[in-house]
């Protein structure tokens, strides 16, 4: 029989009816998806290089965040969400990161809420939610909020109504005090039980808290003037031992000791230091010479109490000009260590706490820079982590 055309179609058609009808072989079941497994990531224990970055981002499209990174690998470890203007502060111990923050109900709009949010440091989750009675809704500065020694307390600076320290128990999980500075501002942890404010005429409010109920305000005298010469307001302080270093505008350096009564010590010139001649004041706003500049500008080193200041060459209002230079000063001796160039203009500067110290700067491309601090190498670096990068600690810190 000869195979026509007619007969093919024959044949197909007789070969449908069989898969239709289940006469003929049955076809492969589709495929059972596995079961998608949940499960939560746990960090490694922290070495002294682990670093904690925020990005305050600085677009009301963007909230902010914050950062760990592993500075031996140049590594992103992991994210934590926080909102617009957020400030985050690190457990002295190790178990938490705290965020003060603000949100609305309907984004821009809406019912406003001030958070104290915390997250475990383990596995990066939210662990609870505090309310605050309010939060100063300002530029991301290291001080609008800071913790104690001890780890105990956070210290959330306040606007509302008006200036105040506001205080959380991190044991309770409550606020328990609303602490007011008038005429002050910001707040600089000092040892378990206190922390310090700047305030508008120049001078240093100390306020010691052992007794949450009844807080100790003490006012010291101005020790600069706000008019002529101002400090910058993210000045490097150690927690644990009080000590402070008030740089000003003009490159003058007060050391400071703050307590229950704090003391402040004669100031002394970041450019005498480098055997310059002393940076011109505001009275001559033209003169161009060394100064420090940037958003966070310094960083001081425990061990052996050196300070690392950005510095830039401009006039004398150019107090937010990336540093193209970090200076190395003791702060013992009043001398420069040494000067080192930045791979690109920075706002900002870190210096981890072990005996291999890494130095930490930016770009205005939101890359992080990882640097041997003796020859200013740039040893590691992320291209882009973020979009406003402010070094929060490091151990040890």
């Amino acid at each position: 029989m000869t195979d026509s055309p007619s007969r093919r179609r024959l044949v197909a058609l007789a070969a449908t009816l069989l898969v239709a009808s289940g006469q003929a072989g049955a076809a492969e079941p589709d495929p059972i998806p596995q079961t998608e497994q949940s499960d939560v990531l746990t960090l490694p224990p922290p070495g002294p290089h682990r670093l904690l970055v925020t990005d305050a981002v600085y677009n009301h499209a963007k909230d902010g965040r914050a950062y760990l990174v592993d500075g031996d690998s140049a590594r992103m470890l992991g994210m934590m969400p926080a909102a617009y203007n957020a400030n985050i502060v690190a457990d002295p111990k190790g178990g938490h990161y705290y965020v003060a923050e603000t949100i609305w109900t309907r984004g821009n709009r809406g019912t406003r809420q001030d958070l104290l949010s915390i997250y475990d440091a383990h596995t990066l989750a939210l662990s609870d939610e505090i309310s605050l009675p309010g939060r100063a809704l300002i530029t991301t500065k290291r001080q609008d909020a800071d913790i104690s020694a001890d780890g105990h307390w956070v210290y959330v600076y306040n606007m509302t109504p008006s200036n105040s320290v506001i205080m959380v128990d991190t044991i309770t999980k409550k606020v328990v005090a609303s602490v007011p500075v008038p005429g002050c501002g910001l707040a600089f942890a000092w040892g378990d039980h206190g922390f310090a404010s700047l305030c508008a005429n120049g001078a240093l409010a100390s306020v010691d808290v052992a007794d949450p109920a009844h807080p100790k305000l003490v006012r010291g005298k101005p020790f600069f003037a706000p008019e002529k010469d101002p400090v910058f307001e993210q000045s490097p302080t150690d927690r644990a031992t009080g000590r402070t270093f008030f740089i000003s505008y003009g490159g003058m350096v007060t050391p400071a000791t703050l307590g229950p009564t704090p003391t402040l010590e004669a100031p002394w010139s970041i450019n005498e230091a480098a055997k310059q001649a002393r940076a011109p004041g505001g009275d001559t706003p033209f003169a161009v010479a060394w100064r420090p500049g940037g958003w966070q500008i310094a960083a001081y080193r425990h061990s052996d109490a050196h300070l690392f200041v950005l510095m830039h060459e401009g006039q004398y209002w150019t107090h937010k000009a990336d540093g193209t230079e970090v200076w190395e000063l003791d702060t013992a001796t009043h001398a420069l260590v040494r000067r080192i160039r930045l791979p690109a203009p920075s706002d900002m500067v870190g210096i981890t706490q072990d005996a291999k110290p890494l130095l930490i700067s930016s770009s205005d491309s939101g890359a992080l820079f990882l640097l041997d601090p003796q020859s200013g190498a740039v040893l590691r670096q992320i291209r882009k982590l973020g979009d406003n990068l402010i070094f929060a600690s490091a151990p040890g810190e």
